[in-house]
């Protein structure tokens, strides 16, 4: 990521806006990192990696719990309603 003062921003002759068209830049303050400017493709192809990493994330934690529950499995469940079904007749 490039860099630019913040007054930069302010300079009718600085390219740093055209920059973030291609890539993110940094704007710094005092040699500090103030702000991320970038367009709004990559904003929007940023939010949705995020989105997809927290879904396969959720899907994850779920697939565990799943894994490390308790709960009787679908034969043993089947097989107790029958068991249970026949003493009823």
């Amino acid at each position: 990521m490039r860099q630019f003062p913040l007054r930069d921003i302010q300079n009718p002759h600085s390219n740093a806006l055209e920059q973030a068209a291609t890539e993110p830049i940094v704007f710094t303050s005092e040699s500090q990192s103030s702000y991320i400017i970038m367009s709004v493709e990559n904003y929007e192809q940023l939010m949705n990696r995020i989105t997809q990493l927290e879904d396969l994330i959720l899907g994850q934690q779920a697939q565990m719990a799943v894994a490390n529950s308790k709960m009787l499995g679908s034969e043993t469940f089947t097989a107790e309603l029958e068991r249970l079904a026949a003493l009823d007749d």
